[in-house]
């Protein structure tokens, strides 16, 4: 019985895509997924991040801007010509412009929605045929303490992240029937390139710790056991759910 509780976490032999894997989250993920024996495809905009993310793990990367027209599916032309589709997909890219309402440019704006809301959706989409084909499937969205609290200088981003959660519940409700579940995970405050500024003043960064119940800040290892939780057979009748990740930060 224990060996059969263990085998469901197993995802060896999955294939992934990750968005955002040459850096942050997205990164420390792949890397996750890559040693319990995924195959990882990587996407994201700087081949060498992306490259030095893969390593020696089995996969891919695929270097494009995700937002530029055409470009989700110029991705899915490229993965469909690989010999394994994803059977999980991770939307960990992001960006946040860190502008103060009034001070956001409408790029900007179109920006940090395109990346943060539409992206997650146009890319899960192309590839749900196939997870429909197999009828099993895993999509984990990004949330964020952003997707349910209001931040300074985040309109954009906040906006793009309360999305995600209605995303994820309508994906939940239009696939789940078909053995594709659909997440999100919602980090707490984790050091990574979109929160360097943020880490960068340590007396901030200590206030934030003891925000949380736990009295720390994130560590990217933190993030092992939700992500291969939410990537296997164990939370299998788990969908349309957004998981904390923050310490307790949101329980107080």
């Amino acid at each position: 019985m224990a060996n059969a509780g263990m085998n469901l976490f197993d995802v060896a032999g999955k294939t992934a895509l990750i968005t955002g894997g040459g850096s942050g989250l997205g990164q420390f993920m792949a890397k996750a997924l890559a040693e319990a024996g995924v195959r990882v495809y990587l996407v994201g905009r700087r081949e060498d991040r992306l490259s030095a993310s893969l390593g020696d793990h089995d996969g891919a990367i695929f270097a494009l801007d995700l937002v530029e027209r055409g470009a989700t599916d110029h991705l899915f032309d490229m993965i469909l010509a690989m010999d394994k589709q994803p059977d999980i997909i991770v939307n960990a890219a992001g960006i946040n412009p860190r502008r103060h309402a009034d001070d956001i440019s409408e790029s900007d704006w179109h920006y940090s929605v395109d990346l943060n809301l539409n992206v997650p959706f146009l890319v899960s989409q192309k590839f749900v045929p196939y997870m429909k084909q197999n009828g099993w499937g895993r999509i984990i969205n990004i949330a964020s303490l952003q997707s349910t609290r209001a931040f300074e200088n985040g309109i954009s981003y906040g906006a793009a992240k309360g999305g995600i959660l209605q995303l994820t519940r309508a994906m939940a409700e239009a696939w789940s029937r078909y053995g594709i579940t659909a997440n999100a995970l919602a980090p707490g405050f984790f050091p990574t390139e979109l929160t360097a500024p943020l880490f960068a003043d340590q007396a901030a960064a200590q206030r934030l710790a003891e925000a949380t119940a736990i009295g720390r800040n994130g560590a990217l290892e933190d993030m092992r056991g939700p992500l291969l939780f939410l990537a296997s057979d164990a939370s299998g009748y788990v969908t349309g759910q957004s998981i904390a990740v923050d310490g307790g930060f949101t329980a107080k």
